[in-house]
This record gives C-alpha cells, structure tokens and sequence, in this order.
C-alpha cells in the first residue's frame, strides 16, 4: 500500500509538473511561473483526483481520471474540439482513406443535443431514413444527454452484421421515432458521375476524403468526352458532411482558373491561410448549377460559396448547415491527437459562414414525392381500341408484330452499361430540386444566344459562367 500510493503521490506530481510548463503557453502568456491563481487549479485537479481515488464506490486509475479530465476540458470548448485516444485517433485516420463499420452518419452537438449532421448517401442510416437534423436522444435504449461526440461514435460503431437502435426526434414532430439499424462496412466513395440527358451531366460529392480530386477530375473529363458536348453541370452537394479542407480547395480550384477560393483567420496571425485558384481547371466553360441543403457542411459549403461568389454556378437548394471553423489535428506523446478548432473560415467575399451557412441564390425546398396510385389492371377503363379486330384510327397502320426479343443477357448487358452513365429517370422525377436545375441549365442554353445577354457579355456585364 505505500508503494502504491508513493507511485500516486509521483505520478500527481509529474502532472503538476508538466502542467506548471504548458499552462502558460496554452494561455498564449509569455514563458514565466504561474500565477498564485493557477497554482490554485492545478492544486484542485490533484485534490480531486486523490478523493476520488480513496473513496469512489469503484476503483479507477489515474490513467482513466486524467483521460477523462482532459476530455471534459477539450469537449467544452466547442462541439467540433475533442481529445483522441490513441484507438480514436488510428479510427479518424481510417476514415479518410478507406472505410469503417458502423451506420454512416456524420454527427455534432447542438444545444447539448447529440444532432446529425447528415447521412452518408447509400449507408444503413441513410436506407433507413436517418436525416439531417436529426436528433439522437438515445442509442440502445441509453439517453445522450451529457455524452461526448466521441463516446456516441464509440457506441454507434460497432462489428459488422450487429444492430443498433437510435431514438431519434424530427424536426417539426413531437413523438419519438425508435430507427433500427443494422451496421455494415461503411464504403466511403466520394465522387459519382452520370449523365442526365445528353449534353447535361451530374457529379455527386458525397464528401471530401484524399482521393475525391482525382476522382472529380476523372469524372469531368469522363463527361466532357461524351459525342454530345457538354451544355451544363450540376454539382450535388446535399447531404455532405465535409471533410478535408485541402479537397475543398481542390475540387473548387478545378472549376476557377484565379482568385481566391477561402481564407481562415484564427486568433494569432500565423493561423491565418489563404488558398487560390490556380490554371489547372478542369471543367469547361459552361454554366453550373450547385444543389445544396441542410445538410451540407464544413468543406461542402467552401466549395458552394467559392463558386457563388466568383459567380462561376448558381447554388439552388436550402440554406447550408453553417459550420464553418476549421479543426487541426494535432498528434499528442500519447500516440493520440487534439482535434482542435483553430480557425474560422471565410468565403472569397468575406462571409463567415459559422452558424450562418451558405444561402442560395434560388431557395428551393425539397418536396417529398406523393406515392404512387395504385392502378388495378382489371378495372382499367375499356376503349374501342381494344376490342379484338378493332379497325386501327385513320392515318395508323396495323400495330407491328412485337420485335423479336433479344436474348435475356445482352438486354440485361446493355441496361447495366446504361445505367452506369444514365442517371435514372426514376429518381429524376422524384427529385424536385434536381429537376428544377436541370431545366434552368436548358434555358440557359436559349438564352444565351439572346441578342441582349450576347452584348451584355461582350461588354462585361455578365461575368464568366
């Protein structure tokens, strides 16, 4: 028993020790001794970890108290600020580069309240109806309230094939809504491009990982070669959490060819950066529409205010979740990392878009597709032309004999090559927000060749789409 508590008695020292070395210069104060004040604190830190050492109901290590403490301390700073254990900081890096298991949801803190931040497109929480601006009061049965962003990652995850269940309440609703969800390994594919009629493509972000530039550029020039040039692109950006900073830039930088694309100010000087386009552009030069909503975060918003501000696409959609600071990831001696925010950033005309979010220029809520009628097929209304041996309208031959069927497997070879590249009509014409671009991007094409916009570009009035 001495001995342990002499190891104790050393190991409250060395924390003390190391704090009276770094305390000053978290408080960006110059290199001196602390003050009587912070000698003060450190004493509570030390007191509090010894009482509960000596006569908490359970047994817990220094290790376990420290890790902790520091955790409160980081947690309470902001939603997007977090201590990473070692374990957390291995999973954060996996993250970006490959894939996890778990359900696919980005989450943050709002108001106290656990809240996603959106759903990643194609995963078990995005099939089963999670939405953004969800929010989670329980995870198998266990209420939220207090947990850390990454203690609910921690429970949300889990082994593949295992299920969990989020207790969720919607915006707008008062009941509860229990969602169940079993995890999988959650493929992070970033970058997907069809074309939507010819001459009118579609690039789906869903986030920003390492390689979502070289798939975008990819993409562009896989559209941009079709037989029908290129008239208009849409940029889907809804639902997408954010990611890299340097993708962002990136992906924004091949639609610019100068300018600035985003700069983050900080509280010193030397956190503030500025990033611009250079003349590697990819995409040509025809009109972009960019589809935004809530859930639309962090990276995809610098891409969204880039090309609004330097005019380059016309966002549509609704206002943009607003989370616009910039956290840097600095790695500890522990083998795990502070995720810390450092910076605000703010778009080429100085917006900040922290709890503002990005608005677009044409406001256009997403309307739920009304369900199909059903149609009975033995009620289905009689005509004259379908009595046997009806005589045809005049003016129509005979119906042709049905084309004789191709074989089940090159139709099925053919519908796969199409689809790959086809957006489908289907989802289309369940999509109002889509369909409403689209048809901007058509008239665009007619007016463009209009006499008046046709001077008012020659003069400079009209600036480069």
């Amino acid at each position: 028993m001495p001995g342990r508590a002499l190891r104790f008695s050393l190991f409250l020292l060395a924390i003390l020790a190391l704090l009276t070395i770094y305390l000053p210069q978290l408080q960006q104060q110059p290199a001196q001794a602390a003050s009587d004040a912070d000698y003060s604190r450190m004493r509570l830190l030390t007191e509090v970890m010894g009482q509960i050492q000596k006569k908490y109901v359970e047994k817990k290590t220094p290790d376990e108290l420290l890790t902790e403490a520091v955790k409160g301390m980081v947690s309470s700073l902001d939603p997007h600020s977090s201590y990473l254990t070692p374990e957390e900081f291995k999973e954060l890096q996996i993250e970006t580069k490959g894939s996890f298991s778990g359900v696919g949801i980005v989450l943050t803190t709002r108001d106290g309240i656990l809240t996603v931040v959106s759903p990643i497109e194609g995963t078990p929480a995005y099939k089963a109806g999670v939405e953004a601006g969800d929010r989670i009061m329980k995870i198998d049965g266990k209420l939220t309230k207090g947990m850390t962003l990454m203690d609910a990652v921690k429970v949300i995850r889990g082994t593949k094939g295992t299920k969990v269940v989020l207790t969720i309440l919607r915006e707008g609703q008062s009941n509860f809504k229990e969602i169940e969800i079993i995890r999988d390994t959650i493929p992070i594919k970033s970058v997907r491009s069809y074309i939507i009629e010819d001459g009118y493509g579609l690039i789906r972000l869903a986030n920003f990982q390492e390689n979502t530039t070289d798939d975008l550029v990819a993409a562009l020039k896989k559209l941009q070669s079709q037989k029908v040039p290129l008239k208009g692109l849409i940029i889907d950006l809804r639902t997408n959490p954010g990611g890299l900073l340097t993708e962002a830039v990136n992906v924004s930088d091949q639609f610019l060819d100068n300018g600035l694309i985003v700069s983050t100010r900080g509280r010193d000087a030397g956190q503030e950066m500025v990033f611009r386009a250079t003349p590697r552009m990819t995409a040509g030069n025809y009109p972009i529409i960019v589809l935004v909503n809530q859930g639309s975060a962090s990276a995809s918003e610098i891409v969204a205010g880039a090309l609004q501000d330097h005019r380059r696409a016309m966002v549509l959609g609704t206002q943009t979740f607003g989370k616009g600071s910039v956290q840097t990831i600095l790695p500890l001696e522990d083998k795990g990392a502070l995720k810390l925010t450092t910076a605000r950033y703010y778009t080429p005309s100085g917006r900040a878009i922290q709890a503002k979010g990005i608005i677009p220029d044409l406001v256009v809520p997403f309307k739920q597709p009304a369900p199909a009628a059903k149609t009975d097929k033995k009620n289905k209304g009689l005509s004259e032309k379908d009595l046997q041996g009806a005589i045809a309208p005049e003016g129509e031959e005979e119906p042709a004999k049905p084309a004789k069927a191709e074989p089940p497997q090159d139709k099925e070879q053919d519908k796969t090559k199409q689809d790959k590249l086809h957006y489908p009509k289907d989802r289309l014409e369940q999509d109002n927000q889509m369909v409403r671009a689209l048809d901007l991007l058509k008239a665009w094409q007619i007016f463009s060749g209009h006499e008046g916009l046709t001077k008012a570009k020659d003069s400079g009035a009209v600036k480069k789409q």
